[in-house]
């Protein structure tokens, strides 16, 4: 069975983040989805996420996609990796935290999975950023 690994932090999952998976699955049998813990989220972006990462886990484990949604680790970034060995790893088109060392870290950890950057979809619509913009707009609309 090969075992495809997706990372991400999917605040606000969106079709963006279902045609990730969806692509993903496309490369293997199994769909690991690793949801980024919120002091990870914090200390990378900068800022909180709108949803805690038990409700982001949960949006995500409720995708038809994907076989397995776990949190990564808080100590070890790449932990997760050990732990479930893929045979690929799909990043997101815009993804760039902790793929500058991932290379390296699947080498020291004697993983063999071959690394594949995956297409946006509809990026001008579907990027977490323009969306929770959106919905912050709307939210002074009311006030």
């Amino acid at each position: 069975m090969k075992t495809v690994m997706a990372f991400g932090t999917f605040d606000v999952l969106h079709p963006g983040h279902l045609f990730l998976f969806s692509e993903a699955k496309k490369h293997g049998d199994r769909l690991v989805v690793v949801v980024a813990r919120d002091k990870t989220v914090q200390k990378v972006k900068g800022h909180q996420t709108l949803h805690d990462e038990q409700k982001r886990l949960l949006a995500v484990k409720q995708s038809t996609e994907v076989d397995l949604a776990v949190l990564g680790h808080l100590d070890d970034v790449y932990k997760v990796l050990e732990e479930h060995k893929p045979n690929v790893i799909c990043l997101g088109y815009d993804q760039h935290a902790f793929t500058d060392k991932l290379a390296c870290e699947l080498e020291k950890r004697k993983i063999n999975a071959s690394i594949v950057r995956l297409p946006p979809y509809q990026e001008h619509l579907y990027k977490s950023s323009i969306i929770k913009s959106k919905h912050a707009s709307c939210q002074q609309d009311v006030l």
